[in-house]
């Protein structure tokens, strides 16, 4: 094995559902593989990536404070925020443009297209995973910040 390791890279409730994970790969030095690997032997950890989202969580609960301040001051969304066609036409009907600002999950809904997306959405800014058909991101990726 090369060190490099696939983990679950979860939204602030250790409980999400799994469709709103994402993987992500990181590199580990081999004595530090075989480290944790011993830790998962010994019952400490079921596995590799419980090992890993036990010491992201144990690292984001350190900071929580310094997070909760800066999503705060930044005005940004914490979680899930889910865009579905109504919701970005009572935004056009409304003549408001959202600027959608997302630390976890930023999702809009399959059925929007590209010309609604673009006349109801300013700016998009996703610290996290943003989903989006193709067409809608192609068309928004001038406004991603």
């Amino acid at each position: 094995m090369d060190g490099k390791q696939m983990v679950e890279n979860k939204l602030t409730d250790p409980r999400t559902r799994v469709g709103e994970t994402e993987k992500m790969t990181i590199n580990l030095g081999v004595v530090d593989l075989g480290q944790v690997d011993l830790l998962v032997q010994e019952g400490f950890y079921s596995n590799r990536s419980d090992l890993i989202r036990t010491a992201v969580r144990n690292l984001l609960a350190t900071h929580a404070d310094t997070l909760r301040q800066t999503v705060a001051r930044r005005m940004l969304m914490l979680g899930l925020q889910h865009l579905n066609r109504t919701d970005l036409e009572r935004a056009v009907a409304a003549g408001q443009l959202l600027n959608i600002h997302v630390v976890g999950l930023a999702r809009i809904a399959d059925d929007v297209t590209p010309e609604l997306a673009l006349a109801a959405i300013k700016s998009v800014s996703v610290l996290g995973v943003f989903q989006a058909s193709p067409e809608v991101r192609r068309a928004l990726a001038g406004r991603m910040v």
